[in-house]
């Protein structure tokens, strides 16, 4: 196998970051939301580039491009490698985009050696981890993991298409998804590379940790109704104004984040009806978003926020409704592979720290941690910052991280050869 350094193979993700991060539904910005026509040409790129390697790949029914090497003797358990193509609105470079582009790195590197694999390679590009358009939680990748779960299919974007209508206009098949769950024990290992979402790293002047575990969090929409009325006549002691309701909801929200360590706490959207300047909202539809490590510390904000927002929705005389459409525990990393990744950080032979951090954020990696051993190597990120334009990373952190990928899957392969695998 040709040698890879981390200046080669960092020099090597910066260039295929760039040719897939020409798709987006914006020009200006990178918008590539699951089943949009960039996210399809982004799909159409990255099948190109894993045929291009030799794997064999192929679209799955629900979008997701899998490409696949087989090991010694086809058909064994496989290491995969990946993360997600889709973007929020105005995104950032690397968030998701970066795991996949080192799943196609490594499987370019490991190619000449796969016929002495004890394991076959996969490289997985999702598609629906931001779950920006669609109410789902992190869908694609939970096909493989848990299954499907077909009242996805229903749910509706802001423009009124459902997602059935937006996967068959893709070209998947909502008649395959079922058939998309693997069968336990065919993944071996699920690594995915993700920058930090956050500044510890940062911080701490190392370009990679190693993830512990990812935080538990509650997703809702809220609906608050009220009364419209003329904001020049009517009395504010007689109102029944859905907007003030729900920004007090909003500071109980916060109240409840802040009475925990490591909470937090997020209204991400908030829309009031009618919307006009002289006109007292006479509803409000808004979600709350909450995490913190703890399974326990996520049941007693969702008490504190049911038992609060009826509390304001009472004393304000409107109505609240709260619609929790996606919770999720709190994963833990498989330990043997958080220590393949240390092993790998060391072989890398650059004597980098092996620092050990939860996340904050939800990835395709909590789902497929449901069936499968599952980890996940951070990358430091500039200030943290992601989910933005303003989204920086250095290519010389981009080259250690993929280095490392490479070196945890031969560490994992070495380790399976010495017990006889």
């Amino acid at each position: 196998m040709t040698i890879q350094t981390p200046a080669a193979l960092g020099a090597r993700a910066f260039a295929e970051l760039a040719a897939l991060n020409r798709f987006t539904d914006e020009p200006g910005k990178l918008t590539r939301l699951y089943l949009s026509p960039a996210h399809r040409a982004a799909a159409d790129h990255v099948l190109a580039r894993m045929r291009a390697i030799g794997l064999n790949a192929a679209m799955d029914a629900a979008g997701s491009v899998i490409g696949r090497f087989e090991g010694r003797t086809p058909g064994l358990p496989a290491v995969m490698v990946g993360s997600h193509i889709d973007t929020v609105k105005d995104g950032g470079a690397y968030d998701g985009n970066l795991g996949v582009v080192a799943g196609l790195l490594v499987a370019e590197a490991l190619a000449p050696r796969m016929a002495s694999m004890p394991f076959a390679l996969e490289v997985a590009a999702f598609g629906d981890e931001e779950n920006v358009r669609f109410p789902t939680n992190i869908s694609t990748s939970a096909a493989l993991a848990s299954g499907y779960e077909m009242e996805w299919l229903d749910g509706k974007d802001a423009d009124g298409v459902t997602l059935r209508e937006a996967l068959v206009a893709f070209g998947g098949d909502p008649s395959g998804l079922a058939a998309l769950k693997r069968p336990a024990g065919s993944i071996a290992a699920y690594i995915e590379l993700h920058i930090e979402q956050g500044p510890v790293l940062e911080a701490h002047d190392e370009p990679v940790g190693i993830v512990t575990a990812i935080n538990a969090q509650i997703r809702a929409r809220i609906r608050v109704t009220g009364e419209a009325g003329h904001a020049g006549t009517v009395p504010m002691g007689m109102r029944r104004d859905a907007l003030m309701a729900a920004a007090e909801m909003a500071l109980a929200l916060e109240a409840a984040a802040k009475a925990h360590p490591d909470a937090v706490g997020t209204v991400g959207v908030l829309r009031p009806e009618p919307g006009a300047t002289n006109v007292v909202p006479s509803a409000v539809s808004f979600t709350v978003d909450f995490r913190a490590p703890l399974d326990e510390t996520v049941r007693l904000m969702d008490e504190a926020v049911e038992r609060e927002f009826h509390a304001i929705a009472a004393r304000r005389s409107v109505t609240v409704a709260i619609d929790r459409y996606a919770r999720l525990a709190a994963t833990p990393m498989a330990p043997e592979l958080q220590a393949a990744l240390e092993r790998g950080i060391a072989r890398t032979g650059a004597n980098l720290a092996a620092r050990r951090i939860p996340s904050g954020a939800g990835h395709d990696a909590m789902t497929m941690a449901r069936a499968f051993p599952a980890a996940m190597l951070f990358v430091r990120n500039e200030k943290g910052i992601s989910h933005s334009p303003l989204e920086n990373m250095t290519e010389a952190d981009a080259g250690i991280a993929v280095k490392v990928m490479l070196e945890t899957v031969l560490e994992i392969a070495e380790r399976h050869a010495a017990r006889g695998a």
